[in-house]
């Protein structure tokens, strides 16, 4: 087993009345596993994330339970211990490139940042593993693409840079955190594509959250479904898609926009 996650809870404590964010989350992944979580804003599901990575300021926060990537909890590490997985081992891509990339910075030293923390290279090994890496995201032209900057780019384009900084070290495990909410549904559908081949091609564990149960569907074979902090249903996809057990879940699948409506009418589900 890849990763274990243990009862993972997060609770802030920097407020006048403590507020439990995670609540007791237990997930076990293996090796090219892909799991969704999905949920409404403020389930839980990207502060669980942010917890296995380990970004969550340990002044504002308690994190406790376990997280065990390859027999190692993750979460008692100290900050200069935990920043040797972070990168190398799990990486995360966030939701918004344009807070996320750097405007003044050119694209390609973007790609590189990972490679200045995680070993010496020369300046050559690091714009070669950059460019592998931009190519393996589906960037078209990378040799050109790696001296502009963000603002040049697409939206789609610029979540592709996102996925070839947080691929240049070929982690084991790729969080992706609501990758695709600001992208319209045909560089939405483009993305996946990508996720899905990366998977394949490198055995990229990906864990994959979302509100969209669409996406979600498309892309994992197990589903985690939570509100307000907990796990309230999970299991294979196909199971907690077309028979869920929980109201919630039902709820959730019965508000979902239909592929007519997102498309205009070319396709049904």
């Amino acid at each position: 087993m890849m990763l274990d996650v243990q009862e993972l809870s997060v609770a802030f404590t920097d407020r006048q009345e403590p507020f439990t964010a995670v609540d007791k989350f237990s997930l076990q992944m293996d090796r090219g596993e892909i799991v969704g979580i999905v949920g409404e804003s403020g389930s839980g599901k990207s502060m669980t994330a942010h917890a296995l990575m380990g970004l969550i300021p340990r002044s504002r926060a308690a994190v406790t339970g376990r997280a065990l990537f390859e027999g190692v909890d993750l979460l008692p590490l100290p900050r200069e211990a935990l920043r040797q997985y972070q990168g190398r081992d799990l990486s995360i891509i966030f939701q918004e490139p344009m807070t996320s990339l750097n405007p003044t910075m050119r694209i390609g030293k973007q790609v590189e940042e990972a490679l200045f923390i995680h070993g010496k290279l020369s300046p050559g090994e690091r714009k070669a593993k950059a460019l592998a890496a931009m190519e393996l995201a589906g960037l078209p032209d990378p040799e050109g693409l790696y001296r502009q900057y963000p603002h040049q780019l697409s939206g789609g384009m610029r979540q592709r840079v996102m996925i070839a900084a947080a691929l240049v070290l070929r982690p084991r495990l790729l969080i992706a955190d609501e990758p695709t909410t600001a992208l319209d549904v045909t560089i939405q559908a483009q993305i996946l594509d990508t996720l899905k081949d990366i998977n394949r091609q490198e055995g990229t564990a990906i864990l994959f959250i979302s509100h969209d149960l669409g996406v979600v569907k498309a892309l994992c074979s197990r589903v985690v479904v939570m509100k307000q902090g907990r796990i309230v249903e999970t299991g294979p996809a196909e199971q907690v898609f077309h028979h869920p057990r929980e109201d919630y879940t039902k709820l959730l699948i019965a508000s979902r926009p239909s592929r007519k409506k997102l498309r205009g009418g070319g396709e049904h589900e």
